[in-house]
């Protein structure tokens, strides 16, 4: 079972304006770090440095890399969008071409989502912003699944490797991946960029299927399927800014 746990570390003097976060994974086989896009830094560390003389080992290593940091957070203030009201007036879902108006119905009890037509999504019982955001959440991978499922069948009619299974999930720097058992993982984030972009990127990880790598080879037979791939690269590459920020909250 994965073994992961979040906690703060303090560096001595202290990296200002904020800590790191550091999150000890037993995938991790060395000390990485990235500067996610709402500015925080995150260390990912091996679980055998969970004690005394690890920390010491993961401040050191974090001061080492103080300037790459800050040049990294810079970056990612500049580039942060506002995160707007919440709960979001509607949701829209581009990829499905879909507009949802949320309907805050209220009442006790549990909190419920339900669809209703006209594209309202009516929110029920007791109301935080914490259950919330799991509530859409929940709901979002349960509504999506079966529409992308159907469009990555039809992109990948003709293969000489279909895929095994989709898998969404919420990540935050990852727009996909492609398993050597033939699993395709797809960021549910992909939900809010255009159809356009969204296709290619699902063409992107069906080519991994036969090519798992990024060679020649691969972004041939990624072009031969879509001419433009490099300009939906770039746009996702970008795509972050369209995500609303309770996806990952």
């Amino acid at each position: 079972m994965l073994f992961e746990q979040a906690i703060f570390l303090f560096a001595d003097p202290p990296l200002a304006p904020s800590a790191p976060e550091v999150r000890f994974s037993a995938r991790a086989r060395r000390l990485s770090l990235r500067v996610l896009r709402n500015a925080r830094v995150e260390v990912v560390a091996p679980v055998r440095m969970h004690d005394s003389a690890g920390m010491r080992r993961i401040a050191a290593f974090v001061l080492q890399h103080a300037a790459w940091i800050e040049v990294q957070r810079d970056k990612a203030q500049r580039n942060l969008v506002d995160a707007g009201p919440f709960p979001p007036r509607d949701i829209q879902l581009p990829a499905l071409a879909e507009r949802w108006r949320i309907h805050l119905a209220g009442g006790d009890g549990r909190l419920r989502l339900r669809e209703l037509p006209g594209g309202v999504l009516a929110v029920t019982g007791q109301v935080d912003d914490q259950a919330l955001c799991a509530a859409l959440c929940r709901w979002l991978t349960a509504h999506a699944r079966p529409q992308i499922e159907s469009q990555l069948c039809a992109l990948a009619t003709g293969s000489a490797r279909p895929p095994v299974r989709l898998s969404l999930r919420r990540q935050r720097s990852r727009w996909g991946s492609c398993s050597v058992r033939g699993t395709i993982s797809l960021n549910l984030a992909m939900l809010f960029q255009r159809p356009e972009v969204a296709r290619y990127l699902m063409i992107h990880e069906l080519t991994h299927l036969e090519h798992p790598n990024h060679s020649a080879r691969f972004w041939r037979a990624v072009e031969a399927r879509c001419p433009d791939w490099r300009t939906f690269d770039r746009e996702l590459s970008q795509g972050w800014r369209q995500v609303p920020h309770w996806l990952f909250s």
